[in-house]
Parts: C-alpha cells; sequence; structure tokens
C-alpha cells in the first residue's frame, strides 16, 4: 500500500492514471496529453509500473500502457475503511467536533473575568459496585488514575489525600505519550474540603494555565447512596475565578469529565462481569 500511494503521490503520475483510465496509450501520445516531455513520461510510466499500478506490452516502434484496477480497488477500500472509521457515532472524531463547537460559543462569550461564574453541571452515574468500594474509587490514589481523566488521555501525575484540607495535584498526558516528551495536557491542583466516607467527598480544583496562573476554580461535590443494585453517584460542579483564559478548559468540562464518569462505570462493569465470570 505504501509504495502505490508514493506512485501516486507525484501530480504528473496521478494525471497518467487518469488518461489510462480512459483506455490504453502509448507513450508518446501520453506525453502529449500529460504536458510532459517523453523521456519524464516514461519515468514516470515505469514508476507506476514497479507500484504494479500499470501494465505494459511492445507493439512495433511502440509501448504501450494499460491501467490495472486492483490496487485502485484496494487503495480505495482502504480509505473508505479509514473514513468509516473516522466518521462512527460517539467515536473520537465526533468528540472533537463537539469540543470544537463548544470551544467557539466559550470563547466568545469570555469577554471578561468572573463571564463564567456559577455555571455549574450535574452528572450521575449508576455503578455496578458498593458505597465502599464507589468510595475507594474516589479517593485512592491508584483507584483514580484508572479513570479520572477524558478518553485518550492518562494520568501522569496524582496526589490526593483524602482528609479535610488535603492536598490535591493532577497532571494528565496524551494516552500515548509514552515516553512523556510531548507537552503536559492539563494540570490541576486543589483542596479537599469535605470527607463522609461512603457518602459525601467535596472538593475544589483549579486548572492551571501554561504560565501557571489560575484558569478557574471547579466546585466538585460527590454524594453517594446505596440502591438495590449499586450505588448511584451524584456529581455537582459548579464554577467560580473563571478568567478570560478558561474559555479552553470550561469548554471540556462537561464532555471531558462526563468521559471520566463513564469511565469509572465501566471500571465496575468490568469488574462486576469478572466476578461474575469466576463464579
Amino acid at each position: 500500500m505504501d509504495v502505490v500511494l508514493t506512485a501516486l503521490a507525484d501530480p504528473v503520475r496521478w494525471r497518467l492514471v487518469g488518461l489510462l483510465a480512459e483506455r490504453p496509450r502509448s507513450v508518446g501520445v501520453l506525453a502529449q496529453l500529460a504536458g510532459a516531455r517523453q523521456p519524464q513520461t516514461t519515468k514516470h510510466l515505469q514508476a507506476l509500473e514497479r507500484a504494479g499500478i500499470v501494465t505494459s506490452q511492445r507493439t512495433g516502434q511502440r509501448r504501450i500502457y494499460a491501467l490495472r484496477s486492483a490496487p485502485l480497488r484496494e487503495l480505495a477500500g482502504e480509505l473508505g475503511r479509514l473514513a468509516d472509521t473516522a466518521e462512527r457515532d460517539g467515536g473520537p472524531r465526533d468528540t472533537f467536533e463537539r469540543y470544537g463547537r463548544s470551544l467557539d460559543a466559550e470563547r466568545a462569550a469570555a469577554r471578561e473575568p468572573g463571564w463564567a461564574d456559577g455555571r455549574s453541571f450535574a452528572f450521575r452515574r449508576s455503578l455496578a459496585g458498593s458505597p465502599e468500594a464507589v468510595w475507594r474509587h474516589l479517593t485512592e490514589p491508584d483507584l483514580l488514575a484508572r479513570w479520572w481523566t477524558p478518553d485518550d488521555l492518562r494520568v501522569s501525575e496524582l496526589v490526593f489525600e483524602a482528609r479535610a484540607g488535603g492536598r490535591i495535584v493532577q497532571e494528565y498526558r496524551d494516552a500515548e505519550d509514552a515516553d512523556g516528551s510531548d507537552a503536559v495536557a492539563g494540570r490541576a491542583e486543589g483542596v479537599v474540603e469535605a470527607v463522609r466516607p461512603g457518602e459525601r467527598l467535596a472538593y475544589r480544583l483549579s486548572p492551571l494555565l501554561p504560565g501557571g496562573g489560575v484558569a478557574f476554580t471547579g466546585h466538585l461535590d460527590f454524594e453517594i447512596r446505596h440502591t438495590g443494585a449499586g450505588t448511584d453517584l451524584d456529581v455537582r460542579y459548579r464554577v467560580t475565578g473563571s478568567t478570560v483564559d478558561s474559555a479552553d478548559f470550561i469548554a471540556g468540562i462537561e464532555i471531558g469529565f462526563g468521559q471520566s464518569l463513564d469511565r469509572l462505570a465501566a471500571a465496575f462493569t468490568t469488574k462486576d462481569s469478572e466476578t461474575r465470570s469466576r463464579k
């Protein structure tokens, strides 16, 4: 496939392929129609033949070239699969476009400090685990690190002291940035405000701007309620101290934090499935 793509990348070769799609043609005629010199045309055709895109045969004093359709159909199929993957509903491209729309709206609104103060978000997830297990996932760093990022990111540094006044540090990078050479995707610092194990957790968390300043402060309140089937988790997220530069962060709250909670729910679903399979 790489050989085919390389061969087709040249605009003159692409023009020759188009001409040969109409019918087999000689080198001389192809050179005339493509507006190129014959020696150059011959070299381009030889490159296409090495890639398996065309075939040729000598007829008297002329060499006639013809197009082979199979490599083009294979390429078209691969391109179609790539397009289908990119356009699948609910996939990363869909999330990217949703974030882009939110980003445009928030940037337009961010005209002065405090522009988003009082903005609130509400989330609810029904989790297939006990309140005690949910509490551990909300407060223990090794469990937090498994879910506390949006999709396609990973926690690279995490401090969570589950006590009133405890310190919080969260840093995350691209999930595929294995060696940490790419830029940090985000960093936030905060303080735990309320702790009632198995019932309620509250903290404030401030995403940091690239220069180290605070973008805004998010006040998060988690309420845990036992149900017959597991645990309901309700989260309230309120914004204060919003700066003009906070638009990019606030645009991602609903999508990004929602994805994080989906990962938390999936962690319990996986655990539940594994438990059932062992029984």
